[in-house]
């Protein structure tokens, strides 16, 4: 099979229509929480080791900011914070109950989403997606290489 022209940009416009499906999924449904307050979350739910520092790194941004967007989730019933048993002056992030089933129920929702525009196309070209995006993963996560820069750019 002959390489596309720009596949850059045909995965960059496939990327774009799937957040558009995901996204709908989300906005459909009256969410009482913000996509940066769901994100958090999902980071947090993934990462049981986080701390606000951490969360900051994350994000890419000030501690005092992810505090803030932490108090609000600690208000909402969505996050507490807890002692590390490793070092009490540490304080852990942790999703309650609640916030696991709540993404628990965006997932499920977002996965309905997709899996509708799946069956909207032909089965193999359903399972060419899914080997291309196997190895596409598999590019991802491996050791990355140098990125290229443009060559007119010098650096100090």
């Amino acid at each position: 099979m002959e390489r596309p022209p720009n596949l850059a940009a045909a995965i960059d416009a496939a990327a774009e229509a799937l957040v558009g499906v995901l996204d709908s999924a989300v906005s459909r449904h009256q969410m009482a929480v913000s996509p940066t307050q769901l994100r958090v979350l999902s980071l947090i739910s993934g990462r049981p080791q986080t701390n606000v520092n951490g969360l900051a790194e994350l994000l890419d941004v000030v501690p005092s900011s992810a505090s803030r967007l932490c108090d609000r989730l600690e208000a909402m019933g969505l996050l507490r914070r807890v002692p590390d048993p490793r070092d009490r002056r540490e304080v852990r992030l942790v999703p309650t109950a609640d916030a696991e089933r709540l993404l628990g129920e965006l997932q499920e929702r977002r996965h309905r989403a997709v899996q509708a525009v799946l069956e909207r196309m032909p089965g193999g070209a359903q399972h060419e997606l899914l080997v291309a995006l196997l190895a596409f993963e598999r590019a991802a996560t491996a050791a990355p290489a140098e990125v290229p820069t443009d060559s007119s750019v010098r650096t100090a």
